[in-house]
């Protein structure tokens, strides 16, 4: 847990500082964390068919290895199902990994153009609140949304803004110039919930 907890500084500011003697010193750690952990100790807690082995208790106490900040740092958290055997057999073709990776460059420069008068700012990942504001508007449609979410959640101030920085993403993947409601409720879907 000590490891996990000493990731909260990098994930927030992109840099991690050591401090020794008498001076500390801050070096670049921007990344990107990909994580996997079970719902539960057996990990069925959450599969339709198979039937969890685990008490509540320990559900809890499995679940509280993770932090809360921690969890609130992790923009993205998707249930991964287990694949039913026709999904597996299945024959038809999703779509090109060449059309994905198009649409991701084209993404990634409609930001690079976005921010090419910011120093330090690349990827909508990188915004402060005062870049939110400017290059994220909302319309009341989109506040609506997002307030209902806030209110029935109970998101923080950090999820708040991490989700407009997704939903910012998922628009620039549509190939759309202003964030939608259905950009920001995919963006919604990804925060954490409980088992």
């Amino acid at each position: 847990r000590a490891v996990l907890e000493n990731l909260r500084q990098p994930l927030e500011d992109g840099t991690i500082s050591v401090s020794r003697a008498q001076a500390t010193l801050s070096f670049p750690a921007r990344f990107t964390l990909i994580a996997a952990m079970n719902p539960c100790p057996c990990g069925n807690a959450t599969d339709p068919e198979k039937l969890c082995s685990c008490t509540p208790s320990a559900i809890i106490k499995y679940q509280r290895k993770i932090s809360g900040p921690i969890l609130d740092r992790i923009d993205i958290h998707v249930e991964v199902p287990r694949v039913k055997f026709e999904k597996l057999a299945e024959t038809k073709v999703g779509e090109e990994s060449v059309s994905i990776r198009e649409r991701v460059m084209r993404a990634r420069q409609k930001q690079q153009e976005r921010f090419k008068s910011i120093d330090g700012i690349v990827t909508n990942s990188e915004m402060q609140n005062q870049h939110i504001k400017k290059f994220c508007p909302l319309g009341e449609k989109e506040m609506a949304l997002l307030r209902q979410a806030v209110d029935s959640l109970h998101l923080s101030a950090r999820a708040f803004h991490r989700i407009i920085k997704i939903a910012r993403t998922i628009a620039d993947l549509a190939d759309c110039e202003n964030i939608e409601a259905s950009h920001l409720a995919e963006a919604i879907q990804y925060r954490q919930r409980q088992v």
